[in-house]
């Protein structure tokens, strides 16, 4: 039975397309919702709404439907249209009811956009804790290549002479610079919109405060309409980190794959694919997948500003449509992490080669600062420089 059911009955195609895809995503949510409900029903004690031994019921019957999930015991039946009549449905089904008092004081709209903060936190630590592991992996392989050098490169052409300390440093560096970022944004997003309602609030007295320290959230979100509001805001400042992220391993990737093939840098066979027709060939088709993966989130980022721009105040279903983009989002990102730390882990570094890059030209620069050094005015060093390689050419 829907939470909204009035009497009357929707087409089939109408059901079906409303909320197919969306049963998919809520069976991730279903047990961030059932951790909400158990609060909620806390909360509604509180307020008078629900006697201790009624709470004691529907407590240990959320527990009984969260172990039922953890089993891969439990079905969101299409006929339900999401996780959250699911469990008004089930609790109903055990309870009678007191099952139905379950969804007093709040709506499906902050219902959804409180599993869905749950999971976004627990999403964004493993995002920080999948970029510490990949920055330790990257700081273990300076330690054992750092000292080697190589030709740096501008305008992909040789330019001057860094080490690999430095060029691994500079990808480190950028990612503690995008852990800060996720750190603001896992701020931005801590806010708890339990008991907002479908955007205006419910005309009863609840214990917001209560419920946010029990779920975990760092403030109470006053605004009921901002509850709202901020359905795609958080989303696309979510997906903002990851691009960043992404874009670090994009770019890395691409170093990778032009350093392997100077021969400074070797990947691991194990590490490669083949071609089906060029017996030679050993792709790097792992940092290919990286690098193009950064341009779906970027999409992704799109998609979801553009769904949410142009709405007027309060929910409108097509803020369902953001579930996909974040969720894959979140999965591309965290997948794209591990598999550049196990590339750090297998990648050498051939020093000969690196060496060999490190020729005359390379080090013109460093010969036009010796005779600045000795007191030569650095552009007549520099021209001076430059004619002796056109000289030797």
């Amino acid at each position: 039975m829907k939470l909204w059911e009035k009497g009357y009955n929707v087409d089939e195609d109408v059901e079906l397309f409303t909320s197919k895809e969306d049963l998919d995503f809520d069976s991730v949510l279903v047990l961030y919702d059932i951790k909400a409900s158990k609060v909620h029903a806390e909360v509604l004690q509180k307020a008078g709404i629900l006697d201790n031994s009624e709470l004691s019921q529907l407590l240990e019957t959320l527990d009984e439907l969260q172990k039922r999930v953890r089993r891969g015991d439990f079905q969101i039946k299409s006929e339900d249209e999401d996780c959250h009549t699911a469990i008004e449905n089930f609790l109903t089904s055990k309870l009678g009811d007191l099952g139905k008092k379950i969804h007093t004081a709040r709506s499906r709209n902050d219902q959804v956009l409180t599993a869905l903060r749950l999971f976004y936190k627990e999403k964004m630590e493993e995002i920080g804790e999948a970029v510490r592991s990949l920055i330790q992996a990257m700081n273990d392989f300076t330690e054992r290549y750092g000292h080697v050098q190589f030709a740096g490169y501008t305008h992909t052409r040789p330019a001057m002479p860094t080490d690999v300390k430095t060029w691994a440093g500079a990808y480190v560096d950028s990612l503690e610079d995008d852990l800060r970022l996720l750190k603001a944004v896992r701020e931005i997003v801590d806010q708890n919109p339990l008991g907002t309602g479908a955007g205006y609030g419910v005309p009863l007295e609840i214990d917001r405060e209560f419920s946010t320290k029990r779920l975990g959230f760092s403030r109470v979100q006053h605004n009921p309409i901002y509850a709202q509001h901020s359905r795609g805001k958080f989303e696309s400042t979510i997906i903002h980190v990851l691009v960043h992220i992404m874009y670090d391993l994009n770019r890395l990737s691409s170093d990778i794959i032009f350093l392997s093939l100077l021969g400074c840098l070797r990947l691991p066979d194990e590490m490669t694919t083949g071609s089906s027709i060029m017996p030679q060939k050993k792709n790097p088709d792992a940092l290919e997948l990286i690098r193009g993966y950064f341009h779906r989130i970027v999409g992704y980022q799109v998609t979801v500003m553009t769904t949410a721009a142009n709405l007027i105040m309060g929910y409108h279903r097509d803020l369902q449509l953001l579930k996909k983009p974040i969720f894959e989002a979140f999965e591309v990102s965290l997948a794209s992490l591990k598999m550049m730390e196990l590339i750090f882990e297998k990648l050498q570094v051939d020093e000969e080669r690196c060496s060999a890059t490190v020729t005359d030209e390379v080090m013109a620069t460093h010969q036009v600062y010796e005779l600045v050094k000795r007191g030569i005015p650095f552009r007549d060093a520099y021209r001076q420089v430059a004619e002796e390689l056109r000289e030797r050419k």
